[in-house]
Parts: structure tokens; C-alpha cells; sequence
């Protein structure tokens, strides 16, 4: 199987639109050798991450949710301060979950490569 290396200039695109686009990359989809259940995708390559645009009200609204484990331990953080600390982060949050959830997934998100 041949990996071929996609480089994507992040600049002014919208941040689900382009997660979206990353994952079908990364799992292959665009390939038609196309198997589920085989990591055939490609290497993906995203420069200027910074420059990310998000629609609507995201940047107001949108916040991430996590827990601790224990009662009343849910803990948040909100996007516009995320983007703020590390954009690169927020991209790769996003195309996690876009992933499949089974055990290729991790492979598939390391061969994201975020500059």
C-alpha cells in the first residue's frame, strides 16, 4: 500500500469543513480500494493552523466538556480560549472525533501532521 502526503494551507478555511475533509484523507475514503476495516489512508500535512475560521457563533458558544471521574467532576473549557492557547489542538480535537471509533483510529490520527 502507497501513502501519498497531502499538504493543506489551513488559512481562512472553516474548521468543520476542513476536519471533515482531513478525515476522509486519513482513513482513505478518497481511494478506491476502500476497505473499513483497513488503514489504507494517506499522510496529511496542515500548515497555518492559526489562521483557522470557525461559522456562527462557535467562538462564543462552544465549549468542551471532560470528567474527572469522581462526582461533580466535570470540568470545561471553551473554545475561543483553546484557539487562543493552541489552535493546533483544537483541529486535531476535532478530526478525533470524526475518526471511527475503533482501534485504527489512533493510527489514522498519527499520521496527522499539524505545523
Amino acid at each position: 500500500m502507497e501513502r501519498k502526503t497531502h499538504k493543506i494551507d489551513a488559512s481562512k478555511k472553516i474548521a468543520g469543513r476542513l476536519a471533515s475533509e482531513i478525515a476522509i484523507l486519513l482513513q482513505g475514503k478518497n481511494k478506491a480500494s476502500y476497505e473499513p476495516h483497513i488503514d489504507c489512508g494517506d499522510i496529511v500535512e496542515v500548515t497555518n493552523v492559526k489562521d483557522i475560521k470557525f461559522s456562527g457563533k462557535k467562538l462564543d458558544t462552544k465549549v468542551y466538556y471532560r470528567t474527572t471521574g469522581y462526582p461533580s467532576g466535570i470540568r470545561t473549557k471553551e473554545l475561543k480560549d483553546l484557539i487562543v492557547k493552541d489552535p493546533a489542538d483544537v483541529l486535531r480535537r476535532t478530526i478525533y472525533n470524526m475518526l471511527p471509533k475503533n482501534k485504527l483510529r489512533n493510527n489514522m490520527l498519527k499520521r496527522l501532521i499539524i505545523k
